[in-house]
């Protein structure tokens, strides 16, 4: 994590929990196999557990210059680093089947980046994004299928449709 504290990883115990819900709950595509997109990947700790849970790929969407640096040292060959701003990503170089999308807290980037990465084909028909946010924050995300709050965090599990709004 950068000295500064300007990324707030994913805390371990709230990565244990979603993890246990994408594989057993029965949300989605199935993680084994799947490919995986860490959007505002931060350290990348969610995308490489990811892979360390049986994703095929992973992919890793940050465009932080104090992250990017750790970002790249962690994933190492492990996954594909792309430099994008996640509110406007330009045209996906393949779609993926779970996207974590983690903003800053309270910035309102959370809907803005789920249409554009939907809208740029970021996302398959059917993919499950989980959306991280503070426990407070409810934003405003089409297909909500379920949401849980782990102390101060939050997570929404959602059904992306290219039919939906944004």
């Amino acid at each position: 994590m950068p000295a500064d504290r300007s990324v707030r990883p994913t805390a371990e115990r709230v990565r244990e929990a979603a993890f246990n819900r994408l594989l057993h709950a029965g949300l989605g595509p199935p993680l084994e196999g799947a490919a995986f997109l860490d959007v505002f990947a931060g350290t990348g700790a969610v995308g490489l557990e990811a892979l360390s849970r049986g994703a095929a790929r992973a992919g890793f969407v940050e465009r932080d210059p104090a992250a990017l640096g750790l970002l790249r040292a962690n994933v190492g060959g492990d996954g594909t680093v792309h430099v994008r701003d996640a509110a406007a990503p330009g045209p996906a170089p393949a779609a993926f089947d779970i996207a974590w999308l983690d903003p800053p807290w309270r910035s309102g980037l959370a809907a803005p980046a789920l249409a554009a990465l939907g809208r740029e084909g970021w996302l398959r028909p059917g993919a499950l994004v989980v959306v991280e946010a503070a426990h407070d924050e409810q934003p405003d995300l089409p297909g909500l299928i379920d949401r849980r709050r782990y102390g101060r965090t939050a997570l929404a599990f959602l059904r992306f449709s290219p039919a939906g709004p944004g």
